[in-house]
């Protein structure tokens, strides 16, 4: 597929869709970012690392150098503060950082995955941080979890997460997501590798490395050695105060092997197959109330602009609306051709390639940020943009969208070719005013330098003008192709 075929040109991170006659995988790093809105959050701390009633933002580097160490990857936090993410306080952490276990390895690829909850208790957001490509002992690609602990001061020392069956498989740490998956208070931590089979840990996690209990599911994607999940997000779709799981992967019940979502509930024993419904392609999704009703909405994207069922050219995101019984509620979507979108649908935009959910506005219906990184805008190939959709009663509403790319006014720096401005999109409330506010990615700037600019809420929509970071910033090393931006959690 010609829009395959570009993605893999200039960004070889991204599964794309194939046949598992295919073999899955177009390269190296896959990434989570926890759901953005109604997955269960016990303490309330999701995201908030010093404790301070400001949002935080982890932004991955997963090939950054460390000391001269190629690919041993890195996690940037920008610091919420009343002027929003990164204004007050930058920190960069590695696995050479004071107390974190292991030591920076070339191509280890910390910060492939991250995933923030209180996993302690302790009031204090920590930090679940995947090295998918770590070589455990004499196991190569073994992978490895981390989790970097929260505090007044912000994330300092951590503790690793104990394979389960370690030499079994490899990747462990592929995936990481956070949720209260049993409804007793407490932030569970759902980890995949490479197999079919989803390690949850519940909360009460120690820094000793106690946990409160670990089980296993088993998820109805197709079992392929190195490619099984594509995704996994959290969210409480039913509004029973569990968070669900979605899990993405290749259809196990069709001999086509085409990508799907799956939905798996949260119960009192935690997540279960039991009640799993199959949703839409796409490799990315987040849940969220869209409108209004209580109950979360699956927002799944998909790039792709042909060959899958519902696909339109340029991309589309797809909604599935939750009742009291799951994902049921009926099913919409929306593309750059819909009315109000900006923009036109064109081959290869990748609109929906990511996705975030948040309350911008305050109107308490759940809004929506797209990333296109592959719209060509001015003769400029791959730039990329951003398009926010608002919330309402029936929907994403046709009117009120916003567009932002780097030639905007008031967006630091300039379209370029191939800087996929809006690879990654991240919402969350960093100003501490109740409404959410935008962290944007563009990984390939610079030649894979990477940069990041942050928008604030100015209460009615996003405003315009956004504040750049760069490596000098976040103190990530220029060697290699670090990829600041790629992954983002909070």
């Amino acid at each position: 597929m010609a829009q395959e075929k570009k993605i893999r040109t200039h960004r070889q991170l991204r599964t794309a869709l194939a046949t598992a006659a295919a073999a899955a995988l177009t390269g190296g790093l896959l990434v989570v970012t926890a759901s953005t809105a109604t997955a269960a959050t016990p303490s309330g701390t999701r995201g908030d690392f010093n404790g301070d009633g400001y949002g935080d933002v982890a932004v991955t580097a997963p090939l950054a150098s460390v000391n001269g160490t190629s690919g041993a990857g890195s996690v940037s936090i920008l610091y919420g503060s009343k002027s929003g993410a990164g204004a007050a306080k930058v920190q960069t952490v590695s696995q050479n950082s004071a107390g974190v276990p292991g030591a920076a390895e070339k191509d280890d690829t910390f910060g492939g995955t991250a995933a923030a909850g209180d996993f302690n208790g302790d009031g204090y957001a920590d930090l679940a941080v995947g090295s998918y490509k770590e070589d455990v002992g004499s196991d190569v690609n073994g992978g490895s979890v981390t989790i970097l602990w929260g505090s007044g001061g912000g994330l300092s020392g951590g503790t690793s997460v104990k394979d389960p069956s370690a030499g079994s498989h490899d990747y462990f740490g592929t995936m990481l997501a956070t949720g209260d998956y049993n409804g007793d208070g407490r932030a569970d931590l759902a980890i995949a590798s490479d197999l079919n089979v989803i390690d949850v840990y519940r909360g009460g996690f120690t820094k000793t490395g106690g946990t409160g209990g670990h089980y296993t599911v088993t998820a109805p994607v197709q079992r392929i050695p190195g490619a099984d999940f594509r995704n996994l997000i959290p969210g409480d779709v039913n509004h029973d105060g569990r968070t669900d799981l979605i899990a993405d992967g290749f259809e196990a019940d069709s001999q086509e092997g085409w990508n799907a979502n799956y939905y798996l509930p949260g119960s009192a024993s935690g997540v279960t197959r039991t009640g799993a419904q199959k949703l839409p392609a796409g490799l990315v999704s987040d849940v969220g109330d869209v409108n209004g009703d209580g109950y979360g909405d699956v927002v799944i994207g998909a790039q792709w602009d042909k060959d899958i069922a519902g696909a339109h050219k340029g991309g589309v995101v797809k909604v599935v609306y939750g009742t009291a019984n799951g994902p049921d509620g009926g099913q919409d979507s929306v593309n750059q051709d819909s009315p109000g979108v900006p923009g036109a649908g064109e081959t290869a935009d990748a609109f929906g390639y990511e996705l975030s959910l948040g309350d911008i506005n305050g109107d308490g219906r759940a809004d929506l940020v797209v990333g296109a990184p592959g719209e060509d805008l001015n003769g400029v190939a791959d730039a990329g943009m951003v398009t926010v959709l608002y919330g309402s009663t029936g929907g994403f509403a046709s009117t009120g969208a916003q567009s932002l790319a780097q030639d905007s006014p008031g967006v630091p720096g300039d379209n370029e070719r191939g800087d996929s401005f809006g690879e990654e999109v991240y919402l969350a409330d960093t100003n501490n005013d109740g409404r959410a506010d935008l962290t944007v990615g563009a990984p390939h700037e610079n030649n894979g330098d990477g940069y990041l600019v942050t928008f604030n809420s100015n209460g009615k929509k996003l405003a315009a003008t956004g504040k750049g970071y760069g490596l000098t910033a976040t103190k990530v090393s220029a060697a290699g192709t670090p990829l600041l931006g790629f992954g983002m959690t909070g």
